[in-house]
């Protein structure tokens, strides 16, 4: 079931709930990687039809969802969350994210612990460093200066692996279709987001049952940020999917809704 809903200051959030499990199931609420959007879970939410329902959605400033161009922050997209799943009346959720949305998922789980019965962050970190806000500035001004074209090459390659790219051209040409339609400006406001973002402080406060989950390729978010992650939230688990790159969700789906069933499997 597609539907929309409105946040408490009025941003149109799209999203959709996968309920073939039924009411009585466990719940996964998802959360997209940079300027993509819920697609990316399309295999993993196959893979998890009978097993659970699945939120999926598009965070404020992506896909289908409203535009408003401001300060973002990963709280700011954890309260959407929350209120999403007020809407859709989810007392608490496993929740799972990649990239950008693992910082999401580690934000609500810091800041809704009570909500949250597992967690699952995949290719993503607390923290991009100490050249971040610079690094990321930079990403966003040659998406506004050059266009989101230019950045497509670079994306790709960061994305998946040399064979899934020969092999999958349609999920990979559907992915570029979402990242090119993105809102520039929304996509500025998102890296300096990702730039400024540090949850570190906050892992020692998770305990819920977390997997850490990273592609043995990732070079955007590496192997020791996961590491980093890993050593961060006491009782993790820490995964390195062999030829995994950035984009594990779309790339290695049935790798994906494996941790997500043992994550389940723990918090039930």
């Amino acid at each position: 079931m597609a539907d929309r809903f409105k946040t408490s200051d009025g941003c149109e959030i799209a999203y959709t709930l996968h309920a073939s499990a039924g009411p009585a199931a466990p719940r996964v609420a998802l959360v997209h990687s940079l300027a993509l959007d819920r697609d990316i879970w399309d295999g993993v939410v196959q893979a998890l039809a009978k097993d659970a329902q699945v939120l999926t959605w598009d965070c404020r400033g992506h896909g289908r969802s409203g535009q408003p161009v401001m300060t973002y922050t990963p709280q700011l997209f954890a309260r959407d969350l929350a209120e999403l799943m007020d809407h859709v009346q989810w007392p608490s959720a496993v929740v799972g994210g990649c990239s950008m949305g693992g910082m999401v998922a580690q934000a609500f789980a810091i800041g809704h612990p009570q909500r949250t019965t597992g967690l699952v962050l995949i290719d993503t970190t607390a923290w991009y460093g100490a050249d971040a806000p610079k690094v990321w500035r930079e990403r966003g001004a040659t998406g506004k200066e050059k266009g989101m074209a230019a950045l497509v090459e670079f994306q790709t390659g960061r994305w998946f692996g040399d064979a899934f790219r020969a092999t999958e051209k349609a999920t990979v040409d559907r992915l570029v279709r979402v990242f090119l339609d993105n809102n520039v400006d929304c996509y500025v406001k998102t890296c300096e987001m990702l730039g400024d973002g540090d949850l570190r402080a906050g892992l020692a406060t998770i305990r819920v049952p977390t997997a850490v989950v990273v592609g043995e390729e990732d070079y955007a978010t590496p192997v020791a940020m996961a590491e980093a992650l890993h050593q961060g939230i006491a009782g993790s688990t820490l995964t390195v999917i062999p030829g995994g790159r950035h984009i594990t969700p779309a790339e290695k789906p049935q790798d994906i809704a494996a941790r997500i069933r043992e994550v389940l499997a723990k918090a039930e």
